[in-house]
């Protein structure tokens, strides 16, 4: 069974996209940018470490809106327009997972959807399962 995830916590995708879809027990979230929820505006032009801790809470209302968390993440894949900023977002992407750390892929990329945007992060993550 495929789920839509959304939150009104993350930028809303504007019926482009889902936030993240759940197949079973795996959460697929799009790549989140920087930006408000509410306001629709970039957060932390030209700070990358401020970029990518938006992201990280943009990622983690997703994820919590399928029942899943950070902790949770298998794979994430980070883009980059500039690798010289790769530094700056591993100093806040560390300190977000717990346990084993994901896989991943960080790829440059020319440009973002939003045009003062530094970093886009998109994860697949298992859901959190209770027992009864």
């Amino acid at each position: 069974m495929t789920t839509a995830i959304a939150t009104t916590r993350a930028p809303s995708a504007a019926h482009l996209y889902s936030q993240g879809v759940q197949v079973g027990d795996l959460v697929f979230c799009s790549g989140q940018l920087p930006l408000c929820a509410e306001s629709g505006r970039l957060v932390g032009k030209d700070d990358p470490r401020a970029q990518t801790r938006h992201v990280l809470a943009n990622l983690t209302a997703v994820l919590e809106a399928a029942g899943s968390s950070l902790g949770d993440v298998v794979k994430t894949t980070i883009y980059l327009t500039s690798m010289d900023h790769v530094d700056a977002v591993n100093a806040v992407y560390t300190g977000a997972f717990t346990g084993i750390t994901p896989a991943r892929s960080c790829i440059a990329v020319r440009a973002l959807p939003h045009p003062d945007a530094l970093v886009e992060i998109e994860v697949v993550a298992t859901r959190a399962t209770t027992s009864e």
